[in-house]
């Protein structure tokens, strides 16, 4: 991730290409792929199977909705300046196991 960053600020300064970088948190809501930790729990659960926790499930994770991450892009895409990074974030952290 952070190599294609590079490279496209790179192209960025070197040859006057128009970019923007924007990096996001973890995004649940529809159509997520089920084997990610917000569908595979709610599948599990409705089938009475083991919810797999990995680790303690202390590791901390930032969620944005799929729709607000889509708002969020849209804003930089029309709104933002060529050549800067832009960190879009839920400001919902939550440790795996408070998810489970």
């Amino acid at each position: 991730k952070a190599s294609s960053d590079h490279f496209v600020r790179a192209w960025n300064r070197t040859y006057g290409l128009p970019v923007l970088v924007t990096n996001c948190s973890n995004n649940y809501g529809p159509f997520h792929f089920p084997e990610k930790l917000i569908p595979l729990m709610i599948l599990n659960a409705l089938q009475a199977k083991p919810l797999p926790v990995y680790g303690n499930g202390q590791q901390i994770r930032d969620w944005l909705f799929v729709e607000d991450h889509a708002r969020a892009l849209y804003t930089v895409v029309t709104q933002g300046v060529v050549g800067e990074t832009y960190n879009i974030g839920g400001h919902n952290e939550k440790a795996n196991l408070d998810v489970v």
